[in-house]
């Protein structure tokens, strides 16, 4: 190999490239000068804001150092709420009392700092992210207090604070078996609902991506809707029960509206399909009325309709009452019931166009297959509380009276709807005298 050097281009300087040098990181100082302030001032929170704001201190680069002075009184050990070496202050959120008058002067103090630094929102998501994933290590009045705090930043907007950087950190598997979970969440819940509305506190859980689940945060041997409703009740929640019971009634009824729905689609037994409402019905305890009202939406949402044909709309609609009249009179029992399916029948047809002006003749097409009495018929005309298409379906029977005069004379004008009604459905149809 040759030892000579290797040409160069004269005339010319070779520069040696400058570099940004980084002064190395101090957190440790950092702290112990903000725990100076908070000493100098006695944990005044007004004037620590003020000495904050005239400091010179670094905050972006040790933003999440200053939380943990806020949080724990000094700086944390790496990866832990273990204190580090270094100067600490009495006066942090953990030190103080667990109560709200005494937690909320420090969301306010965190709310003035933040709004003149933005950019320390992120530092205060990553130090709460890992308090919470380290619940275990604190004590329990340290919990509650830290769950005070939580439900306070929600309800003072913290600045934008995600609701997903509060919960999901706290549904890992040690946490949630331990129940300090539950514990936390029960903490935040009563604190939050002081000032708040369950509405408010439901949207929250959902930008938290925790309302669909609300069981995840008990443990696995308790999780069950009678341990939520038992817990929940005992600590004075019951709007949230409430509110549960309500989400899981209202998902049997979507699941059982789509089982059955495939059932009819696929042209099932009928004696099939009644074993299996029967079956859905006492797993999810459904009240009767409910039974009658999710069977009618079955049964037209099984139907194929016509995207044009109003017709051929009405011959499917008639055609499905007369296949599953069966179905339908298994579970009209009684005559409240079967009222309760004319009005479910009544609305359906008079807000979707598919089955406008169809009422009349479902009614008589469900009389026709004993699924309605008489009876229950002649007092929906009577007594029903909807009067929407009462008069209207009758209207060309009435009419007959309104140019010939009876043969008795002047009648009492509810007689005659009576009368008429009765002649529409069960006699010859004409409105004329039997």
């Amino acid at each position: 190999m040759s030892s000579k050097e290797r040409p160069t281009l004269g005339g010319t300087r070779i520069k040696t490239r400058k570099r940004n040098i980084a002064a190395p990181l101090d957190p440790a100082a950092f702290s112990d000068a903000v725990v100076q302030i908070y000493l100098d001032n006695a944990g005044d929170l007004e004037l620590i804001a003020k000495s904050i704001e005239s400091s010179d201190l670094n905050f972006s680069r040790y933003g999440d150092t200053f939380f943990e002075v806020v949080f724990t009184g000094g700086r944390t050990q790496p990866g832990t709420t273990k204190p580090d070496e270094g100067d600490r202050h009495p006066y942090s959120i953990i030190e103080c009392e667990p109560k709200r008058e005494v937690i909320l002067p420090s969301v306010i103090y965190i709310q003035k700092i933040l709004r003149r630094r933005p950019f320390l929102i992120k530092n205060l998501e990553n130090v709460m992210r890992k308090f919470l994933q380290s619940l275990e290590l604190f004590e329990e009045n340290e919990r509650k207090k830290l769950a005070i705090f939580t439900a306070l930043a929600f309800s003072q907007k913290l600045s934008g604070l995600p609701p997903e950087t509060v919960f999901q950190p706290l549904l890992k598997d040690n946490l949630v078996a331990k129940g300090l979970v539950l514990s936390f969440m029960t903490d935040f819940f009563k604190e939050y609902l002081i000032d708040n509305s369950l509405d408010d506190l439901i949207s929250i859980l959902k930008r938290g991506k925790v309302e669909e689940n609300l069981l995840d945060i008990f443990p696995p041997t308790k999780r069950s809707n009678e341990a939520f409703s038992e817990h929940f009740t005992k600590e004075g929640l019951v709007a949230l029960v409430e509110y549960n019971e309500k989400k899981n009634f209202e998902v049997k009824l979507k699941e059982m509206k789509s089982s059955l729905t495939a059932q009819l689609t696929d042209e099932a037994d009928t004696s099939e399909v009644i074993e299996t409402v029967k079956l859905r019905v006492r797993d999810a305890k459904l009240p009767d009325i409910e039974v009658v009202r999710i069977l009618w939406d079955v049964l037209m949402d099984a139907v194929q309709w016509s995207g044009k044909n109003q017709q051929q709309n009405a011959n499917a609609a008639l055609r499905q009452v007369k296949t599953w009249a069966e179905l339908l009179n298994t579970f009209c029992t009684t005559g409240k019931l079967e009222l309760e399916l004319m009005y479910k029948v009544q609305m359906q047809c008079y807000e979707d166009a598919k089955l406008m002006k169809l009422f009349p003749e479902i009614v008589r097409s469900l009389y026709d297959q004993d699924v309605l009495a008489e009876d229950t018929i002649l007092h929906w005309f009577r007594k029903g509380t909807n009067s929407k298409g009462r008069y209207e379906i009758f209207s060309r029977h009435l009419s007959y009276y309104n140019k010939t005069s009876s043969p008795w004379g002047v009648w009492n004008l509810s007689f005659h709807y009576t009368y008429v009604t009765y002649c529409c459905l069960f006699g010859t149809g004409t409105g004329k005298p039997l």
